[in-house]
């Protein structure tokens, strides 16, 4: 018999690429929405009268809706279809979007945010689904390589047209700029995608969802709790994480009983699933940490405005889209633990100049050290998702993807939060200056603080001795220096676990006529 691998053709047709629009707008669509909000947050501040803390909400309020809804997609796709599941993710998602269009409140806009991400935590994973059995299994990094590029428009773009419509228009066209394209990629799904046609439903796992789920949620609360309180003695950090913690690890044990578990932990018998998995998790955290840092350095220590700081981002998605269909040709010829390393080696070396940043530095350093850390990862993300689910057959790719898409959530939060403790702790290290208050709170400002209020308020740095700004400056810089030196050391600690990807030719699994393929996540 001839295998669909052998029956496949070598390029992407015009039936694979078809679908592939589908996918690609839906992606573009949540991705630009974390990208665009993110440079949002301190709009949100003055518009709503809200601390930092509260804003961040808006992101935070997002992931947890992604960690608690994730666990539900793989068994929803086998029972309704996964035609009929990712459009119905694209129309809450859009409704989650006008809604908060129209928040007038704080609370609001955190609670349309978390109904954004009920719908935003289905459309990546499933759309590959669907990609993944039209390409087939020889085809997979030329699927990356096309679907890659327009996908990193959310990173490059996000920043820059968060600042314009803010500057230009309102915070209110942050969310709305979601309502023609969700609508265009509704239409879109309905005419380009086949209809369903589900196998018959497992059992759905009840007692696993009242574990994982809110154990997830619980979990990622008190992660994200950690920069607002600063220790982990906090009781808002640890008991939500204790809790969460204690569920996540009552389910490990559960999963390996029921025929269908919620998550399929099995998977991890997979070598390369399991090597991949943690390569990327270790990836996430050095990179997802550190890497979100970036902006608030432009901002705060160098003074410029969101929309000069998102384009300053730009050369380091210019860099990945200039390896990314390199990687993706590579990925179907050479095995990912040869390409993988030095990749990683890339983004090093791009990390390293962070690790050295003043108050001056050269902005053609930083932005010529940010396109290297792109090209690097062009070379990294995809391929390592490559290997992890290219060996498993086709019922199990959405348990696979479901699988490294928690795992990469969990990941990324933690790579946040404690990049963000760290910051904080190394900027409260600061001296203080005598007789001087916060008016909001009546706390004593630091000489770093009032340096970072003054870059954006003339009125504070007319008040403040010169000297004293630059010192305040420098110590800010020096602070992200340090921590982005944590992000560096474990950036090169993930070559540990790169060094057990395979370095000899994966075979494709295919099962009942179907290859399995890898999944692309935020």
């Amino acid at each position: 018999m001839t295998s669909q691998a052998e029956a496949a053709p070598a390029k992407l047709d015009a039936a694979v690429l078809k679908v592939a629009g589908v996918v690609v707008l839906g992606a573009i669509m949540s991705i630009l929405d974390i990208t665009v909000v993110s440079v949002a947050l301190p709009t949100f501040q003055t518009e709503f009268g809200a601390t930092y803390a509260e804003v961040a909400w808006t992101m935070t309020g997002y992931t947890l809706a992604l960690a608690t809804v994730i666990p539900l997609t793989g068994w929803a796709a086998d029972r309704f279809g996964t035609k009929r599941l990712y459009m119905a993710a694209l129309l809450l998602f859009t409704i989650g979007s006008l809604l908060c269009s129209t928040a007038d409140s704080i609370g609001q806009l955190v609670g349309y945010r978390v109904l954004q991400g009920l719908g935003g935590g289905m459309l990546m994973p499933l759309g590959m689904t669907i990609m993944t059995r039209a390409a087939g299994p020889e085809r997979i990094g030329r699927l990356m390589a096309v679907l890659g590029i327009p996908m990193l428009l959310g990173p490059i773009g996000g920043p820059i047209l968060g600042g314009w419509l803010i500057d230009v228009a309102s915070w209110h066209w942050v969310f709305l700029i979601n309502l023609p394209i969700g609508a265009a990629a509704l239409v879109y799904a309905w005419w380009a995608l086949e209809k369903d046609s589900p196998e018959p439903s497992e059992s759905f796992d009840f007692l696993g969802m009242l574990m994982l789920s809110p154990g997830l949620a619980s979990f990622l609360f008190g992660v994200s709790s950690l920069p607002e309180e600063g220790s982990f003695g906090a009781t808002k950090v640890w008991l939500p994480m204790l809790i969460g913690g204690l569920l996540v690890i009552a389910f490990v044990f559960y999963s390996f009983k029921p025929q269908h578990p919620l998550l399929d932990l099995r998977l991890l018998r997979n070598r390369n699933l399991t090597v991949a998995t943690v390569t990327l998790a270790v990836f996430t955290i050095a990179f997802m940490g550190a890497g979100l840092l970036f902006p608030s350095y432009f901002l705060q220590v160098r003074g410029e405005s969101t929309l000069h700081a998102g384009l300053l981002m730009a050369p380091q998605g210019i860099g990945a889209m200039v390896t990314m269909p390199i990687a993706g040709m590579l990925a179907d010829k050479i095995p990912v633990g040869r390409t993988v390393p030095f990749a990683l080696l890339l983004i090093a070396a791009g990390f390293f100049t962070f690790t050295q940043v003043g108050t001056d530095t050269s902005y053609v350093l930083l932005c010529g050290s940010l396109f290297v850390m792109g090209l690097g990862m062009g070379g990294t993300m995809m391929p390592i998702m490559t290997s992890a689910l290219k060996t498993l057959t086709n019922h199990e790719v959405a348990r696979g993807s479901t699988l490294l898409n928690i795992l990469q959530q969990i990941a990324g939060s933690v790579g946040t939060a404690m990049m963000s403790v760290i910051l904080t702790n190394q900027l409260n290290e600061s001296a203080v200056i005598p007789g001087m208050t916060n008016p909001a709170n009546g706390e004593p400002v630091s000489e770093a603080g009032a340096a970072i209020a003054a870059q954006h308020n003339p009125q504070i740095a007319q008040q403040l001795p010169p000297d004293l700004l630059e010192r305040g400056l420098q110590f800010a810089a020096d602070s992200f220096g340090t921590t982005f030196w944590v992000g560096f050391v474990l950036t090169l600690a993930t070559l540990i676990p790169a060094f057990f990807l395979p370095r000899k030719a994966q075979a494709a699994v295919e099962a009942d006529g179907a290859p399995a393929a890898p999944i692309v996540m935020h």
